[in-house]
């Protein structure tokens, strides 16, 4: 019985992360509100801001949940954080992160 239960959760775990996979173009149509600082392709103009091309998608979910949390704080990254769901977060982080960084 045991077993069972265990592969029941795991079949549902299964299917929430598969249902919830991140959409890489939905990312990009989002990516426009953050071109301003971080280029329209994830290079920084400047190396005030950070790239985001090529960075681990893991990180860069962190870093936007963080900031959306307060966790980690910025004036300019926290207010536009906040606005964003769990799935725009996923989204740009997959979008960023298929991105070249050179």
């Amino acid at each position: 019985m045991r077993t069972l239960s265990i592969l029941f959760i795991a079949a549902q775990v299964w299917l929430v992360t598969t249902a919830q996979a991140a959409d890489i173009e939905a990312g990009k149509a989002k990516a426009a509100m953050c071109a301003g600082c971080h280029g329209g392709q994830g290079i920084s103009p400047t190396p005030v801001w950070p790239n985001l091309a090529g960075q681990k998608e893991q990180y860069l979910v962190n870093a936007l949940k963080m900031y959306r949390s307060g966790e980690r704080k910025n004036s300019q990254m926290s207010p536009m954080a906040m606005a964003l769901t769990d799935e725009d977060i996923a989204n740009l982080a997959a979008y960023f992160s298929s991105l070249s960084c050179q």
